[in-house]
């Protein structure tokens, strides 16, 4: 006959302390918190962009240079690349995570990924903070408002 008994009701259960990292916790709130503020980057967006203009047809390089010309709208429209290559790239590593069978591949296909989102976050940036509003051989008249001959 076993001694064991079993531990009364509402008996606090101790949890084994984990010795892993707090990543996944914090790659899970940050999907959470990173939602929540890309849904509000991204309508304040098509509102300004699409529907407080002249609609689809404003949207050329004058309505871009204009609006960069701001540093608010450049902040604005970096904090959304980064949030969205952020969750995006966060979002594919759980699928390659909970899909790839083999060692290999996972790291290949990781590999790839955050390479892919590298580039793609420093040249976002980059054209962000280096756009030229007024280039080389641009036709002054177009751009009359933001060049100064």
């Amino acid at each position: 006959m076993s001694t064991t008994s079993i531990p009364a009701p509402r008996t606090g259960y101790s949890r084994h302390k984990s010795t892993r990292s707090k990543f996944e916790m914090f790659a899970w709130l940050f999907m959470r918190i990173s939602g929540v503020v890309l849904v509000i980057l991204i309508f304040g967006h098509l509102f300004v962009n699409l529907w407080a203009g002249d609609g689809v047809q404003a949207i050329d390089f004058g309505f871009v240079a204009g609006k960069w010309a701001s540093p608010f709208w450049q902040i604005w429209d970096l904090l959304m690349l980064w949030l969205a290559m952020l969750h995006g790239t966060n979002g594919l590593r759980t699928i390659i995570m909970d899909y790839s069978e083999k060692p290999g591949t996972r790291m290949s296909l990781q590999v790839i990924l955050y390479i892919a989102s590298v580039i793609v976050i420093v040249l976002g940036t980059l054209v962000i903070f280096t756009f030229d509003p007024c280039p080389a051989g641009a036709d002054p008249s177009v751009l009359a408002e933001f060049c100064k001959a």
